[in-house]
């Protein structure tokens, strides 16, 4: 009977355990980054960005933002400025933040900072601050990281990686620099076509499944 009763106690806590990482989210087995809060139904998500986030070089309807609503079944706002750089990013999120008081922001901003060859320090401060400004607002922020384009190699820039384990966000390390890399999916050499754009969208949507926010 003692035996049968430890069993019983040991299987409560266990269903316990479970039901409350289902409920907080959790991960997927192979995932590694941080683990992000279930999103409710109702749930916001504030695409923040630039061109990559506006759409250029697709319809505005293939958008990443647009794609992805239709995978997640959330509300997705897009907030992308062609053109932008982190510092301006980091002046116009608070706007953002108030206007549209998401759950989620996903965050990709670095790439006019790289084309216009401004501090690599100053990009990675900005992109921490802003950070800070979306925790500070009560959300949760995805980090989606912008690739280096050289001549020769078209690769993640080491600043995304870094915050990622340094302020434990989760991070889209590879995606975009895997769809430059693809003549089929992109419209120019730094934009993705609709259907680099629908890349991006299916691996954010593999991302909030693995973090647990799905």
């Amino acid at each position: 009977m003692q035996s049968i009763a430890r069993f019983s106690i040991s299987a409560l806590v266990t269903g316990f355990l479970v039901l409350l990482l289902s409920a907080c989210g959790g991960g997927g087995p192979d995932y590694e980054g941080p683990p992000l809060t279930r999103l409710t139904p109702d749930a916001v998500v504030l695409a923040f960005g630039d061109s990559l986030t506006y759409g250029t070089g697709a319809a505005r309807s293939a958008a990443y933002p647009a794609q992805l609503a239709e995978r997640i079944g959330r509300r997705v706002v897009n907030a992308g400025v062609p053109g932008e750089t982190s510092s301006e990013g980091r002046q116009r999120l608070p706007e953002w933040l108030q206007r549209s008081q998401p759950d989620l922001v996903l965050l990709c901003l670095g790439g006019n900072d790289m084309l216009r060859r401004q501090s690599a320090e100053v990009m990675r401060d900005n992109l921490a601050a802003m950070i800070a400004m979306i925790r500070e607002h009560g959300a949760e922020v995805v980090l989606i990281a912008v690739p280096k384009l050289q001549a020769w190699s078209i690769t993640p820039h080491p600043a995304y990686g870094g915050l990622g384990a340094s302020l434990k966000v989760p991070v889209l390390e590879t995606s975009l620099a895997e769809i430059l890399a693809d003549g089929a999916l992109k419209a120019d050499a730094i934009h993705p076509n609709a259907r680099g754009y629908a890349r991006l969208a299916e691996a954010l949507h593999q991302l909030l499944r693995d973090a647990g926010a799905l």
